[in-house]
């Protein structure tokens, strides 16, 4: 203490237990946390390198967390570490609307700043199901991804540039606030997804693109999920490029339309939402329509109007909301498969439910293949907290059997990093570990996570 005190102001340090704990963990089921020995909250980098400093020179470990929303356990506090939330440093620094880039602190909230660069005609794509309350430096830290990302990519795709408070306390720049550079390896790269264990994100420079045009929507029922895997399949074969592709199951439509009445086909086996942007989106969601008829959709309707599109989709925002009612612990997958293979994933998902004898309704991003499989159970019955348990692990197992992977947006955390050998091989793993290693050889940041 009396190192972060000497530099440190004092309302940047926190002592009380209570408040320390509330810092101390994020979303995630099943992954405990450690006990901190203090919170630290700063407002500018020099306060952050003030902190690594002292946490060097008191020989503790350092846990940096953005607003908390990660479902990996990526945020959890180790014991006897400081607990570093970047809340406080929440300041938009520039929109460049010539360049189409802005400077952002890490606590911008991802919302906050969409409302922003909007205002410049500008839009910046990365859109996590967390968009509200997920902040731009936790998006960074796990790569997050979201709806739009079947057109737009995911987080890593924006970032042009980070500062980043190392190990040792020194500050780097990873990248550029050109639009164009080959000098030097892609550090920026290295240090999207990393979940903090390479360094402390300070500042990012992100890549903004034109606001698109209203979007165009339809909808597709299919009584079968082979159908609507197939029809997911040929859109992309036929060239057609939607800005949004959302599939949701039965299950899921079942408890949102006991909870939000929208008229929705209970009966259909799963329900496909899509987007398209653009001079012809109209004649593309026609296309797409027609598509889905040929594939043996049940029931297909499509719009242009920006406001009854957004109105469908809805129905997706509502899937996690619908659940939380039930009063359940909710344990969302997170893995992904190509294309092709999203038929066999969903019936494997569907036979892994019964296998166990447990609630797997099922909903993702079917443009890109991320599938969530949300695992409700009672969380006080030992049981069913086994089967889920087992559930989950089968479910990675078949991602990976179908050339997929065990984390496509949520990160891998303490969740998942047993799994981190079944997907790499060893020398990439090897090629990893050793970076981690150079970077923080004392292993100061973020132990136990991530690799």
């Amino acid at each position: 203490m009396a190192e972060l005190e000497a530099r440190l102001p004092a309302d940047c340090i926190q002592l009380d237990r209570d408040v320390i704990d509330t810092y101390s963990q994020d979303r995630a089921i099943f992954e405990g946390r450690g006990s901190a020995s203090v919170l630290v909250m700063p407002r500018d980098t020099a306060q952050v390198v003030a902190a690594v400093e002292a946490a060097n020179a008191a020989d503790v470990p350092i846990v940096p967390r953005g607003a908390g929303t990660g479902l990996t356990g990526a945020a959890n506090a180790v014991d006897g570490c400081m607990m570093m939330s970047l809340h406080r440093m929440n300041q938009i620094l520039e929109i460049d609307t010539a360049n189409r880039l802005c400077r952002v602190q890490p606590g911008v909230i991802n919302a906050d700043l969409k409302v922003e660069v909007t205002k410049q005609n500008l839009f910046y794509p990365p859109d996590p199901a967390s968009v509200d309350m997920s902040s731009i430096g936790g998006n960074v830290a796990t790569n997050a991804g979201g709806l739009c990302c079947v057109k737009y990519g995911v987080t890593r795709d924006y970032v042009m540039d980070l500062e980043v408070v190392m190990a040792d306390g020194r500050v780097m720049h990873t990248g550029r606030k050109t639009i164009k550079s080959t000098t030097g390896l892609d550090l920026t790269g290295l240090f999207v997804g990393s979940e903090g264990i390479l360094g402390i994100v300070t500042e990012i420079t992100l890549k903004l693109v034109p606001a698109p045009d209203e979007p165009s929507t339809a909808v597709a029922y299919f009584d079968e999920l082979k159908p609507a895997g197939d029809a997911i399949v040929e859109l992309f074969r036929q060239g057609l490029e939607p800005s949004v592709m959302e599939i949701i199951d039965q299950a899921c439509l079942r408890q949102v339309e006991a909870v939000y009445p929208m008229e929705l086909d209970i009966d259909a086996a799963c329900l496909l939402l899509i987007q398209t942007e653009g001079d012809g989106s109209a004649d593309a969601i026609e296309q797409i329509a027609k598509i889905c008829r040929a594939n043996g959709s049940s029931f297909v309707y499509h719009v242009n109007d920006p406001a009854e599109g957004d109105m469908l989709i809805e129905v997706r925002r509502k899937v996690w909301p619908a659940f939380e009612t039930l009063g359940k612990a909710m344990l969302p997958e997170d893995v992904a498969v190509r294309r092709e293979h999203l038929p066999e994933l969903l019936a494997g998902i569907t036979d892994i439910a019964e296998r166990y004898d447990v609630a797997l309704p099922t909903l993702g991003h079917a443009g890109d293949g991320n599938m969530h499989p949300l695992l409700v159970f009672d969380e006080n019955d030992p049981d069913e907290v086994a089967r889920v348990q087992s559930a989950f692990r089968d479910i990675i197992a078949l991602s990976l059997s179908l050339g997929g992977t065990i984390a496509a947006e949520h990160g891998v955390g303490t969740l998942k990093r047993q799994f981190i050998e079944d997907e790499l091989d060893p020398v990439q793993l090897e090629v990893q570990r050793s970076i981690r290693q150079l970077l923080d050889p004392d292993g100061r940041f973020n132990p136990g996570k991530a690799l």
